[in-house]
């Protein structure tokens, strides 16, 4: 139940939110590359990637995969959730500004949701 008021709350925080977040590969840029002086072809080479693929994520053209994640999160000692969360709301954002439709779903009633978790496995 929990896990539904998380998604709940998510979901209306994305709705206020006017801004798009920034990029995940805009604050790699930014907050680590930049400050610590390491350029596309070096951070190419310490994490085994093409320079391409390193290029289209800085300049905000590709995403962050779950492969990805876990070769920067090693790289930068960070968590591989840091980079996926920060894909995850920016992908999030963009897809409920491209498309109004899914504001058109009605949501089933509360009491059904409740009563299908207590008979699920999950």
């Amino acid at each position: 139940m929990l896990s539904i008021m998380k998604t709940i709350t998510e979901e209306e925080a994305m709705k206020k939110r006017k801004r798009a977040p920034n990029h995940p590969g805009g604050i790699l840029k930014r907050l680590y590359l930049a400050p610590m002086k390491i350029t596309g072809s070096d951070l190419s080479r310490q994490i085994g990637v093409s320079k391409k693929t390193v290029s289209k994520l800085v300049n905000e053209r590709g995403s962050i995969t779950p492969d990805m994640a876990l070769r920067l999160s090693r790289a930068f000692k960070t968590t591989p959730d840091l980079w996926l969360n920060l894909q995850k709301k920016y992908d999030l954002w963009q897809a409920g500004q491209k498309s109004m439709d899914w504001q058109r779903i009605t949501p089933f009633p509360e009491r059904e949701i409740a009563a299908s978790l207590l008979h699920s496995d999950l």
